[in-house]
């Protein structure tokens, strides 16, 4: 299936629809007070296309009309050990890399703060955030006045705010018009001489590999590869620095300065778009067999009467849920942000509980959205003397691969 429509990076006309969810809830992370309102939450539907010109994945049925980045948006992992850890440790690398000290730091999509109060406390730098989800009452930066927040989108309007260090973290990924925004941010920097930006986007290449098909929902509407991710920003007219993988590579990172989109070596992550082919195709070919595989190991939960409950009330657990079309199945979702405490799933109406409630409930079964949180998970479960199984979400992955 071809689509009429361009790619958002590169203006080719020929994208390749490979993926298809129907109705799916347009916010994962809105703090839902009833199970009503989270059930009647507003749905729309995904069809990712592959530009085979330049790499980019994109929900072509995207509407950003029915976004609502307010401060019911509780997105923030800031709550967990593993996720403080890796944001202690990228900001020293940030700092020692590229000089950050005593500089004037921006950063777009900041959400409530914690990552740039991090770069202005331990650098002794002044910060800039945007972001239309800011709540002021959320978080007291030790940086004090050295930071600012702003309750708004960045955009050229704001070129007036001058930085050193440009800063993106997860939020690309949000915006569907790709080059028009990298193009402004370039614009707005053009004559900021020694300006460098950093972003940080999703993998997509890990995401084809797993099938992980919770991790594709509908605000996220722009999926990323080290080269595609390198391609829009050297189209854009920057200069790459540095590519690379964290986070038990779960997120791509980028290093970029203004300049021609040539005048620096092309890396050779940067060649990637015969095995992003690959990658998109195997996706297509194997998500169904891992659709069924989930389905079949929550119904065997099922008959065998074992209390499952699923730790991680964020994204992940959204469109795994729903794609799922889990009901009685699994009663609870456990999430250690407080905030999160009695609200209620997007699309499944699931009461998000803590930790503490399952010292009374008692699960058999506890699926980790993320992997990566199973040792910290496995502590806390520990704590409260429950010993229940713990199955990550790429359980079964090994055995997909082997029959493929």
């Amino acid at each position: 299936m071809t689509l009429r429509s361009a790619c958002p990076s590169c203006a080719n006309p020929d994208l390749e629809i490979f993926y298809q969810v129907l109705s799916v809830p347009v916010h994962d992370v809105l703090l839902h007070r009833t199970k009503e309102e989270a059930l009647s939450y507003p749905k729309g539907d995904i069809h990712l296309g592959y530009c085979p010109a330049c790499g980019l994945i994109s929900n072509t049925r995207f509407n950003p009309d029915l976004m609502d980045y307010s401060s019911q948006y509780e997105s923030t992992q800031a709550y967990s050990p593993v996720f403080t850890s890796f944001h202690d440790r990228l900001t020293g690398q940030l700092i020692q890399r590229f000089d950050l000290h005593r500089k004037t730091i921006l950063e777009i999509g900041c959400g409530q703060g914690e990552f740039l109060s991090l770069l202005c406390i331990k650098g002794d730098n002044r910060g800039i955030g945007f972001d239309p989800a800011y709540s002021n009452d959320r978080h007291e930066s030790l940086a004090g006045d050295r930071v600012t927040f702003i309750k708004d989108f960045y955009s050229e309007r704001y070129h007036h705010y001058r930085a050193d260090f440009f800063c993106c973290k997860m939020t690309l990924e949000h915006i569907p018009q790709t080059a028009e925004f990298v193009g402004m941010v370039r614009r707005v920097i053009d004559a900021q001489v020694g300006a460098t930006v950093f972003f940080q986007v999703p993998d997509v290449t890990r995401i084809l590999r797993e099938t992980a098909y919770w991790d594709i929902f509908y605000e996220h509407c722009s999926y990323f590869s080290q080269g595609s991710l390198a391609r829009l920003f050297r189209r854009c007219g920057f200069d790459i620095i540095d590519l690379w993988k964290d986070y038990d590579d779960q997120y791509l990172m980028l290093a970029a300065m203004p300049g021609s989109g040539k005048g620096t070596p092309m890396l050779h992550q940067e060649d990637d778009l015969a095995d992003l082919a690959q990658n998109v195709q195997y996706f297509q070919h194997t998500v169904q067999r891992n659709i069924h595989f989930w389905r079949k190991q929550i119904a065997l939960y099922a008959s065998n009467t074992r209390r499952v409950v699923v730790w991680g009330g964020g994204s992940k657990c959204v469109s795994f849920l729903n794609m799922l079309h889990v009901q009685n199945e699994i009663e609870y979702v456990v999430d250690i942000n407080p905030l999160k405490e009695g609200t209620f799933l997007a699309g499944t109406g699931h009461r998000i509980v803590r930790p503490g409630f399952l010292s009374t409930y008692r699960p058999d079964v506890v699926i980790v959205m993320n992997p990566i949180y199973s040792l910290e998970i496995r502590k806390e479960l520990e704590a409260i003397q429950l010993f229940p199984e713990i199955v990550p979400i790429n359980y079964g992955l090994d055995e997909l691969v082997d029959h493929v």
